[in-house]
């Protein structure tokens, strides 16, 4: 479904004068606050198309209904998100979940709801039902070259697609490794995994990038073939200039310092791109931000002091993605809450005195770099980010609005009560 202007204008009118006040007071407090609206106007996130649905545990799977059955059903749920919040309008998609044979209309569609493709995801971590080879043992680095062609002509075929659609990136997450020791050879499977890569990077046109996703953990028990971001960097760097790792903020060992590893891989010029999500315990793909958000916003702190050293554009030069499974919540509003948290994050970050930093690590004032990060941290900067939204046309309060709109029971009366999305 799509709001009409009006529900949008009706919605914010009623909280115009508390937004201005509470704007006033945030704009006294934050020095650079014209400078972080339009920062925040450009930044645009990634919403990946195998999240407009419920997720589901080992255990099980509970549909509210209303889920999108197809692309266009897709492409109109985030065309909504990005009404709400006006910051949502890069899509991601994931082949062959949302392969398309009609491309020209699908992207006349994605164009109607202010939308574009950013990178393009293939999967190599499932077996389809009309292929020759299992995934069981492994894709990229699988001890039969057969089944390791199978998953090389996977991924060129997402590329094909994609450069259809106008994406630039293909994403690469291999559910690879081993359950037992002994099962494979480490330095073969990371052979295998290597020239399976460069087969698909030599396939990548002249303005691709590809991302190496890595991960600790999961499917696999004993170890994973991309198991950290020095392995990712590894094979970024045996593939050259178009190939960053990706980092997913759910794929580390408990209590990895992330921030670190972000600010190294862009000091080096690898760092891709982000999949944000939170955890407790593992890779729980939970709302970002809901745990752990002074990480968050060190990790912004991080991104936004390398990439300016680096005369970066925030909005464009890395790929900024949500990667989350939704088990109880509606999959919209959790994805409005993360949008948010990360937008919160992202202009914290901004906020931060820089100068003021930068000359009390070079007095080492420990005390003093901590007070300067946690005055920005503690900074309510949501009126902020509120206001960006409202210049942009959006709503005021996102959640609020799409409840108000009875937005999930017209999904339920369009799509029925036991439609389940595609993917996972």
């Amino acid at each position: 479904m799509k709001l009409e202007p009006n529900q949008i204008a009706s919605h914010n009118e009623r909280l115009l004068s508390k937004h201005q006040q509470r704007l006033t007071f945030a704009s006294q407090e934050v020095h650079n606050s014209d400078h972080i609206l339009q920062q925040l106007s450009d930044f645009q996130i990634g919403i990946p198309s195998w999240a407009l649905g419920t997720g589901g545990t080992r255990f099980g799977r509970f549909s509210l209904g209303g889920e999108p059955g197809n692309i266009e059903e897709k492409l109109e749920d985030i065309g909504l998100l990005h009404q709400l919040n006006a910051s949502s309008a890069a899509v991601s998609l994931h082949i062959p979940w949302d392969t398309t044979t009609d491309v020209p209309a699908i992207k006349t569609l994605a164009t109607q709801y202010g939308l574009h493709f950013d990178a393009m995801n293939s999967n190599t971590f499932q077996d389809q039902r009309d292929q020759q080879h299992s995934y069981k043992f492994g894709s990229l680095q699988h001890v039969n070259k057969e089944v390791r062609k199978q998953a090389i002509t996977h991924n060129i075929e997402v590329i094909r697609q994609g450069v259809e659609l106008g994406s630039k990136a293909l994403t690469i997450w291999l559910a690879d490794g081993s359950c037992f020791p002994g099962q494979l050879n480490f330095r073969k499977a990371f052979e295998n995994t290597l020239e399976s890569l460069q087969e698909i990077y030599t396939a990548l046109p002249a303005d691709w990038k590809v991302f190496v996703e890595y991960k600790a953990f999961e499917p696999n028990f004993y170890s994973t073939t991309v198991g950290d971001w020095g392995q990712s960097l590894l094979y970024a760097n045996k593939l050259g200039p178009k190939a960053f790792t990706l980092v997913d903020l759910g794929h580390h060992l408990p209590n990895a310092n992330i921030e670190q590893i972000v600010s190294l891989l862009l000091m080096e010029g690898k760092l891709g791109g982000f999949h944000f999500n939170d955890s407790k315990y593992g890779d729980d793909d939970l709302t970002a931000g809901c745990m752990k958000p002074y990480q968050l916003f060190l990790i912004f702190n991080e991104l936004v002091e390398g990439m300016d050293q680096r005369g970066m554009n925030h909005k464009d030069d890395l790929a900024w993605m949500i990667d989350a499974s939704h088990n109880v919540k509606d999959p919209l509003e959790d994805l409005l809450q993360s949008v948010e948290a990360i937008m919160i994050a992202y202009a914290q970050a901004l906020s931060v005195d820089r100068i003021a930093l930068v000359q009390a690590q070079q007095e080492n004032d420990v005390v003093r770099c901590q007070e300067i990060l946690q005055q920005a941290f503690r900074t309510d900067v949501r009126p902020l980010v509120a206001e960006a939204r409202l210049r942009a046309g959006a709503a005021l309060s996102p959640i609020a609005l799409y409840r108000e709109s009875e937005v999930r029971k017209e999904l339920i009366r369009n799509r029925g009560n036991q439609t389940i999305a595609t993917g996972l």
